[in-house]
């Protein structure tokens, strides 16, 4: 590769940990750089599903390490937990994995002050998975928060953890009403899992910096879409991690020239869980078919995702913003039997006609999309090994998704199983 890097190009949920899973067989490495246990990453491998929160999606190819790197926020409960469960499974995850000092830590304020700013706005609240991801991003920013190398010496962490805790806790009980959250408990069962993560923990900063120069394959897996980048998504509905490609190297430590290859992960519709603008949006029994027929369910949270038609104009945008070389589309099989599809591929605002995403509308209020529509195909593309075998209708919907966003389709993903994937470049068919 050697350093290839994986983005979301919608709001999520585009099916990363298929493509990641595939991907991971040639690498060396496969490094998480931002997000934190919000994001579920699926691999489906026969009859056993995965759904990876924290550990990155190469944990189920044995020669593979990989790496929490320092942009992630670890719960380091839910991580001791997640590495149980794969263990249980038979998935030896413990030599084969690396957390990185400088990863900022979420602690249970964190996740009591999500949920209770969330139900303090409202009608205007943002639909968070209140994992105390933001909260632990804002003491991050604040320089108030502790980090994964602090669960390593237990002085240290009693004296920063219960001096947080303390603030914190006046902030729950005078402003929420909540009670607060047991210091000593916390204490305890942060020193719990520290001591389960620590032969973990290391300066993966430094470790990839080395592996890379000595031309080892790195795999940078990014969480969540663009589309709910803190900077450039639809603010205020975003995480608060930076999603896009300009995330990995704060979120590594390897430098930016170090990416040679993008690959954007697009979903043959859209989807989102969580409030905020959705142009492309089927509140109807369509969106209600996509949904059942792409099992369409946050895998953190569980909420049903609102489900609708590809906006290329977004996925246009998304792409240019992250420098995307490729795209891997997934779900194609779940539009086989619809008799139309449309695909959104510019927006109409009060008569204008706009082919670029617009960033003076947080809101989007006033949008409309302008959709072109194609004729369906019939549900056979599970069966299908080559480009050349999909119907005709199949063919040129992906050669027109392509030619709107103006990035090559180079795999598609035809089912859910890790190997239902076509390759249009090594199958030599365009």
């Amino acid at each position: 590769m050697p350093v290839l890097g994986v983005v979301g190009v919608q709001w999520g949920d585009e099916g990363k940990g298929k493509i990641i899973d595939l991907l991971a067989s040639g690498a060396d490495y496969v490094v998480r750089f931002a997000g934190g246990n919000n994001a579920g990453h699926t691999v489906v491998s026969g009859t056993d599903r995965f759904v990876l929160h924290l550990v990155p999606s190469g944990a189920l190819h044995e020669r593979t390490m990989n790496v929490i790197g320092n942009g992630v926020v670890v719960d380091p409960e839910h991580l001791a937990s997640e590495i149980q469960s794969l263990e249980n499974r038979g998935v030896s995850i413990r030599k084969r994995l690396l957390v990185s000092a400088r990863a900022h830590l979420i602690f249970p304020f964190h996740r009591e002050l999500d949920a209770m700013a969330e139900r303090w706005k409202g009608a205007g609240r943002l639909g968070t998975t209140g994992r105390g991801i933001g909260p632990t991003y804002s003491d991050k920013a604040a320089r108030t928060g502790l980090r994964v190398g602090d669960l390593l010496d237990r002085d240290h962490l009693t004296s920063r953890l219960r001096a947080a805790i303390t603030e914190k806790n006046a902030i729950l009980e005078k402003v929420y009403g909540h009670r607060g959250v047991d210091a000593e408990a916390a204490i305890e069962a942060a020193w719990h899992a520290g001591q389960t993560l620590a032969p973990l923990v290391c300066d993966t900063g430094a470790l990839l910096r080395k592996a890379a120069s000595t031309g080892r394959t790195i795999l940078l897996e990014g969480a969540q879409g663009a589309m709910l980048d803190l900077d450039h998504g639809t603010y205020p509905y975003v995480t608060s991690s930076s999603t896009c490609s300009g995330g990995f190297a704060p979120g590594t430590g390897l430098p930016p020239r170090a990416l040679q290859r993008l690959i954007g992960v697009a979903k043959s519709y859209s989807s989102r869980v969580g409030e905020g603008p959705f142009l492309t949006e089927q509140i109807n029994e369509i969106g209600e078919l996509i949904r059942v027929r792409g099992r369409e369910y946050g895998s953190t949270t569980g909420r049903p995702r609102r489900c609708g038609w590809f906006d290329a104009v977004s996925v246009r945008y998304a792409c240019a913003l992250s420098g995307v070389d490729e795209i891997f589309l997934t779900s194609l099989d779940v539009l086989g039997g619809f008799e139309r599809v449309f695909v959104a591929t510019a927006y109409e605002f009060y008569g204008r006609r706009l082919e670029e995403f617009p960033a003076h509308l947080p809101t989007l209020d006033g949008l409309k999309p302008i959709y072109e529509e194609f004729p369906g195909w019939p549900d056979v593309l599970r069966n299908c090994k080559t480009f050349g075998q999909f119907p005709e209708g199949a063919r040129r919907y992906v050669e027109r998704l392509e030619q709107a966003v103006g990035v090559p389709v180079t795999k598609i993903s035809v089912g859910p199983e890790r190997n239902e994937i076509v390759d249009r470049v090594r199958a030599g068919t365009q």
